[in-house]
């Protein structure tokens, strides 16, 4: 792409289907890095971190100092305390949809914007699911939609069904808070509405 506004340090298609939804040019690097929980790290420290971890690997790799800004987020689901990371097999799927079923769980999207300074932001959200039956669980897997994702299940797809309420970002629960990353963006001269 000819002359990106911004470089984005993340895998995540969601990632960039919203920042294409508000008209970013960018560029994708890769910043493949340790994401392990720090001992006595509390959620909303652990996303703000990898977030700014993220992007710093991203800067590092673009290498030149004349480079765009460098965009990166970390998005955790958290109960009570625990985090719910992306679920290794089907029995792991199924355990995340009952401990989050019938019960209100937050979802936390830290971001990061590097363009010579460190800027972050966070976003935090509520969300509520519905009461989910071991056969819509399994259905569920089926359709693979959940294997990638934190916390087992996509607000955008299908996951959409357990949703009973959501208070904050529906965009940060999809891994990019847009109002957040909008308000960084244009403190570096970004304008997401030209």
């Amino acid at each position: 792409m000819a002359n990106p506004s911004l470089l984005l340090a993340s895998k995540s298609p969601r990632r960039r289907l919203l920042l294409e939804q508000i008209g970013i040019r960018f560029e994708v690097i890769d910043s493949d890095l340790d994401e392990a929980r720090l001992p006595g790290e509390d959620p909303e420290s652990y996303v703000l971190r990898l977030a700014l971890d993220k992007a710093r690997a991203g800067r590092a790799q673009a290498g030149s100092p004349g480079c765009p800004p460098v965009l990166a987020a970390d998005t955790a689901v958290v109960v009570e305390d625990r985090i719910l990371g992306k679920p290794r097999d089907r029995r792991e799927a199924a355990a995340m949809l009952r401990l989050l079923a019938g019960r209100t769980h937050r979802v936390l999207s830290g971001i990061a914007l590097l363009d010579g300074r460190e800027r972050q932001d966070l976003s935090v959200s509520e969300v509520r699911f519905r009461a989910v039956s071991a056969r819509e669980a399994d259905a569920y897997w089926e359709t693979g939609e959940p294997g990638d994702k934190a916390g087992g299940y996509a607000i955008q797809g299908r996951g959409a069904l357990f949703v009973a309420d959501l208070r904050g970002s529906y965009s940060g629960v999809m891994g990019l808070p847009l109002f957040e990353t909008a308000r960084l963006l244009t403190e570096v001269g970004i304008d997401c509405l030209a």
